[in-house]
C-alpha cells in the first residue's frame, strides 16, 4: 500500500501516540508529504535531525521557512537536559493555519516498544483530525517490565506481573481496555518494527486479538522506517 494512504485526512493536525517509533512515524510522513508540513510536539522530543529546527518562533518566521523547506520542525527547548523540545507557545490552531499539515508526537514512551497511559496521557491537541496509535513489534516475546513503559500501569490493566512474556494477546487486550475507557481514542493503530514473516505473524496475532476484545479499529503492519506498510 502507499505509505501515505496511512492518512485520512487532506490537511490539519495529526496526532501520534504510542510506542515504538512515534518519532520516525512522524518524520517519514513530513518527508513524504507534498505538501507544507509542521512537525511539533506536546510532550517532549528529540529535534529530527533531517527537518530544519525554529525554536520560539513567530508566525511570519515559520510562514518563511515553510515557503523555503517546505517541511520544519517548530517548538521550544524543554527545561531539562538531553536537548529536548516541548510544545510551541505559539499554539496548534496557529500551526495549523500556516501549513496543510501539522503532525504532532503526542506521547511519550522512553523508548520503550510498548507502554501503558496513564490518567493524563497522551496529550492531544483539541483540533486534531487524526490519531494514529503505534505498537513495537519488538516487545512481543519479551518480559513486560523490559519493554512496556509503565509497566505497572499495563499489569494492572491486565493482570499479569513485570515477569510474565508481553505476548501479542497481552498487548491487545491492554490496548483494547485502555480504548474501551476512553484513556486512548485511536483512528488506525499501526505495528510497527515487523521486519521479518516471524513478527508479521506475532503482528497478526495482536490484530486478531484486538478484535476478540471487540475492538474494531484499524489495524496497519510493517516497517515505518522503509514506508511499507500493509492493511491486517
Amino acid at each position: 500500500m502507499n505509505f501515505l494512504d496511512l492518512l485520512r485526512t487532506d490537511s490539519g493536525i495529526v496526532s501520534v501516540v504510542g510506542s515504538g517509533g512515534k518519532s520516525t512515524l512522524v518524520t517519514e510522513l513530513a518527508r513524504a508529504l507534498p505538501t507544507t508540513v509542521i512537525v511539533a510536539t506536546t510532550t517532549h522530543m528529540l529535534p529530527p535531525a533531517n527537518l530544519p529546527l525554529l525554536v520560539d518562533a513567530e508566525e511570519r518566521e515559520i510562514a518563511e521557512g515553510l515557503m523555503r523547506h517546505r517541511a520544519l520542525c517548530v517548538g521550544a527547548w524543554a527545561d531539562e537536559p538531553g536537548g529536548k523540545l516541548c510544545a510551541p507557545a505559539l499554539g496548534f490552531p496557529n500551526l495549523s493555519a500556516l501549513a496543510d499539515h501539522v503532525l504532532v508526537e503526542a506521547d511519550g514512551a522512553r523508548r520503550m516498544p510498548l507502554k501503558a497511559h496513564a490518567e493524563y496521557e497522551p496529550v492531544i491537541p483539541a483540533d486534531s483530525a487524526q490519531t494514529i496509535q503505534l505498537v513495537g513489534a519488538s516487545g512481543f516475546g519479551r518480559p513486560v517490565g523490559e519493554v512496556v513503559h509503565r509497566a505497572e500501569l499495563f499489569c494492572k490493566l491486565v493482570g499479569c506481573t513485570t515477569d510474565d512474556v508481553c505476548t501479542p494477546e497481552l498487548a491487545a487486550e491492554a490496548m483494547a481496555k485502555e480504548h474501551a475507557s476512553g484513556i486512548v481514542h485511536a483512528d488506525i493503530v499501526v505495528v510497527n518494527q515487523v521486519d521479518d514473516e516471524g513478527a508479521r505473524a506475532l503482528a497478526a496475532r495482536f490484530a486478531r486479538a484486538l478484535r476478540t476484545h471487540g475492538d474494531d479499529v484499524g489495524v496497519m503492519a510493517g516497517s515505518v522506517r522503509a514506508r511499507r506498510l500493509e492493511r491486517l
